[in-house]
């Protein structure tokens, strides 16, 4: 006697996801990996930051301040650039902690950002504690300390940078910018700039260009390029911290 098989009914989709079975997809091999092999992967990094300005294109110019190595950064201006650079790295996520003299000067600031965990600190000089940076807290720890920074306590670190904040070249800067990865330099006089073209190697015509520089302007330099970038304020950072000035 022959045998007949009947037509399986299958399950309703709906019934399926009541009792805890998805959909059917697509069936692939398991992946595994030993743990020699994590250490392999890497995600790329590509040029995500803080948007600092416009190049002399009109290009937007970013940079990287939330990375896994330290970095250490040197300005060389004023404090209005410093601010909206705090300013657009809380905007990233980054915890913002400020190291100054002149509290009074950042306040209003902190207050629009937010303080705590979350937001924007201030510190005395010498009183910034253990800031517990990581890639799902990234840490800027601004160094607005004056023309002689004492070393400060927290340095730059995995997730943790520091950008230290000078208003002109002083007997500390020299040191300063040759350990920095990255130096912004505004508007100086003709003596400060030629000794900045000394200190960090730039060519004549760049550093004689840096008495000229208008307020918002910095050149960005690093052991292997240099860029002019122009910080445009928004409406909103212009109605907190004003229009860009070179002078505090």
């Amino acid at each position: 006697m022959a045998l007949t098989s009947q037509p399986r009914q299958m399950p309703d989709p709906g019934e399926r996801l009541r009792t805890g079975f998805g959909l059917l997809g697509p069936r692939h091999q398991r992946h595994s990996l030993s743990p020699d092999q994590l250490d392999t992967l890497a995600l790329p990094i590509g040029d995500d930051g803080v948007v600092i300005g416009v190049d002399a294109e009109g290009q937007p110019a970013v940079m990287g301040i939330n990375r896994p190595t330290p970095y250490d950064i040197v300005l060389i201006g004023g404090l209005w650039t410093a601010q909206v650079l705090a300013l657009r790295a809380a905007a990233t996520g980054a915890r913002v902690a400020v190291e100054t003299g002149r509290a009074q000067q950042w306040a209003q600031l902190v207050q629009a950002v937010g303080g705590g965990q979350s937001g924007m600190t201030l510190h005395d000089v010498g009183r910034v504690p253990p800031q517990g940076a990581s890639a799902g807290g990234p840490v800027l720890v601004i160094r607005d300390c004056g023309m002689r920074p004492p070393r400060g306590r927290v340095a730059s670190a995995p997730w943790q940078s520091v950008l230290t904040l000078l208003p002109y070249l002083s007997p500390v800067a020299p040191r300063l910018m040759r350990q920095a990865r990255l130096v912004g330099v505004q508007r100086v006089s003709p003596d400060e700039a030629a000794e900045i073209g000394r200190v960090i190697g730039l060519p004549r015509g760049e550093y004689e260009s840096l008495p000229t520089l208008a307020d918002g302007v910095t050149l960005w330099c690093t052991d292997r390029d240099r860029q002019y970038v122009m910080t445009q304020a928004t409406d909103a950072e212009t109605g907190l911290l004003g229009t860009a000035r070179r002078m505090d």
